[in-house]
């Protein structure tokens, strides 16, 4: 599966295009429409995955909800630990709140991959302040993802990838 990183909207939140075999799945499209579909090219589109609903990460959500063909995931409609599976796709919803209550990080098993949102920074944590974030939820969250393989690639809504192993032992609040 290939995995494409587009930066967009004014706070540079990672919108992730994920193709495989001619099709896609768009992950948290926060904005510049236009270029994210850009750069899906002539991939089909089979759904998109929320990882939280703030502004950010939801800009562009409108423009690929007029088509009826497109899945939407996001808190509202998945089951913690459900597998979800859509066209050549499959991965695992996690409900991680801590930074807003509909945190959702999506789980790529075969491919060893996490798109978790601002659930996990790099050697970070996402906010716990703003309206639904709560500490306490976050500390359950994190005990929650320390339990999939070390080597698991972290995809955040901001900033670079990372992997859990590299978190467990460099960011403190995985500690």
């Amino acid at each position: 599966m290939e995995v494409k990183c587009i930066v967009t909207g004014y706070l540079d939140e990672n919108c992730y295009l994920l193709i495989k075999d001619g099709n896609c799945i768009v992950v948290d499209p926060g904005d510049d429409y236009n270029d994210i579909v850009k750069e899906i090219d002539n991939n089909k589109v089979l759904g998109v995955l929320i990882t939280h609903s703030h502004a950010d990460h939801i800009g562009a959500l409108r423009n690929f909800l007029t088509k009826r063909s497109i899945k939407i995931f996001k808190r509202s409609n998945v089951e913690d630990n459900e597998e979800y599976k859509i066209g050549n796709f499959t991965f695992t919803a996690i409900l991680t709140p801590g930074h807003s209550k509909d945190s959702v990080t999506f789980y790529f098993k075969e491919e060893n991959m996490m798109f978790i949102g601002d659930f996990i920074f790099k050697e970070s944590i996402g906010r716990c302040d703003l309206p639904g974030g709560s500490e306490e939820e976050m500390k359950q969250s994190i005990e929650k993802i320390k339990n999939y393989p070390k080597d698991t690639i972290l995809y955040p809504g901001h900033y670079e990838d990372t992997t859990l192993e590299y978190e467990l032992e460099n960011n403190q609040y995985l500690k």
